[in-house]
């Protein structure tokens, strides 16, 4: 709804439904989450894409649990490749413990990239779909996948049996997964506490 593409999340009108995922809406329990794992951290770090269009509700909600938690956020706003190479670089002159990277379409398509400056960098990071720690990131915390591209099967095949996009409500995903890589725990020198391994929905080993 924010982006203006459907007039409600139950009737959406036009002739366009979807899912939303929300993952612009999971910053402060990707923060808390990654304050769990380093609670003597006080300086966390968010990159976020200023291009995204709910990427500053993103950051004011991470900025919200941070204030809360007596910690510091420092932000850097990144839409190049270039630009997140230096966002890393001056992550590390900021002293941050551990970095959150916002949802964004363009992040997951430098997947690599982000995940190789998190390594390069020894800085544990906490992202927002579960292919990255897949590819070698630390953690995840957001919607499953799976049950999105589910779902959007689903109502295709609605469609082509003749339904109007518009009369089908949004898909709210309802399933969030907590994905830890033990791996690149282990690289970044982390011993994950087993209360934390406790909620991961899939550990990588």
């Amino acid at each position: 709804m924010r982006s203006g593409l459907v007039s409600s999340l139950s009737r959406p009108g036009g002739k366009i439904t979807g899912a939303t995922n929300f993952y612009n809406e999971l910053a402060a329990k990707q923060l808390d989450l990654l304050h769990r794992l380093l609670p003597t951290v006080t300086v966390f770090a968010l990159l976020a894409n200023p291009n995204g269009v709910a990427a500053e509700t993103e950051i004011n909600d991470a900025e919200s649990a941070a204030r809360s938690k007596g910690l510091q956020l420092r932000v850097i706003r990144a839409s190049t490749e270039r630009e997140i190479d230096n966002a890393f670089a001056t992550f590390v002159q900021h002293h941050a413990g551990a970095i959150l990277v916002a949802s964004n379409p363009y992040y997951a398509v430098r997947a690599n990239q982000l995940v190789a400056l998190a390594a390069r960098y020894a800085l544990p990071t906490m992202f927002w779909r579960r292919e990255l720690p897949e590819a070698g990131g630390l953690m995840s915390y957001g919607a499953s996948p799976t049950e999105i591209y589910h779902q959007i099967g689903s109502y295709a095949a609605r469609i082509l049996k003749g339904e109007q996009a518009g009369d089908l409500p949004v898909i709210q995903v309802t399933k969030i997964e907590f994905v830890i890589n033990l791996k690149t725990a282990k690289a970044l020198h982390l011993d994950i506490p087993p209360t934390l391994l406790a909620l991961a929905d899939e550990v990588i080993e």
